[in-house]
């Protein structure tokens, strides 16, 4: 999932950022309501994180703006403004939830995860291939019930063949999964982390088929099957 989180304190948008990071999601920082706009402009984003006190803008004025220009991803509120109008304007604004500072990581954390849920009903929580099974609620690979060992990236790489079950996913596609607009690493990155996955599904009788020059997409077959 790729999040845009409006922060203007550089400090805690770091720590955000790279905590969230560890749960698989790509964010990017914008710290003024002018990079917002850009940000939005250039990417589509599947949630968005707010602070409202922007130094170049009203946080609300912002969000209203952003619901007038069609951007329908959820949004999350984080402010000092803690008092019940405060929250009533928010969501009046065109917020889905409301996070008021100080507040502990792990909250923030699960909001994302129910905003994300919500954000996503009309889709199966439950993705099935062959002998896998993943939960996208609780973020559990399994084969026959037994646990696979994945990594964060490994699971976002997952979800998102997953999720296109019969169509290709470009490499590009799949690096806007794993990596902000900021991040130093390349598309080529995403090789290693589909080769890394590939080998882990092999006990689940399914592959990832490599289409040169256009994607990749997951197939089921039996156990000695190749891609």
């Amino acid at each position: 999932m790729r999040i845009l989180l409006v922060e203007d304190d550089p400090e805690l948008g770091k720590g955000l950022q790279q905590s969230l990071a560890q749960s698989a999601y790509a964010v990017d920082v914008a710290r003024s309501g002018a990079e917002a706009r850009a940000a939005c402009d250039a990417t589509r984003y599947e949630m968005l994180i707010l602070d409202l006190g922007l130094p170049d803008v009203d946080g609300l004025a912002l969000l209203r703006e952003l619901r007038s220009r069609g951007i329908t991803a959820p949004v999350l509120i984080l402010t000092a403004r803690g008092e019940l109008d405060d929250r009533i304007a928010g969501l009046d604004a065109g917020a889905d939830d409301y996070l008021a500072k100080p507040f502990a990581l792990g909250e923030l954390e699960a909001r994302v995860r129910a905003l994300s849920r919500r954000g996503s009903e009309s889709a199966p929580t439950q993705l099935t291939l062959g002998k896998l099974e993943f939960d996208t609620a609780t973020r559990r690979a399994q084969v026959e019930g037994n646990d696979l060992e994945l990594t964060a990236r490994e699971l976002a790489v997952l979800e998102a063949l997953l999720r296109r079950p019969r169509s290709l996913t470009s490499k590009e596609q799949l690096f806007e999964t794993l990596y902000t607009w900021d991040s130093a690493a390349n598309v080529s990155a995403v090789e290693v982390y589909v080769s890394r996955l590939r080998k882990k599904l092999e006990p689940a009788g399914v592959v990832i088929r490599m289409f040169r020059g256009l994607g990749y997409r997951l197939e089921a077959h039996d156990i000695r099957g190749t891609a």
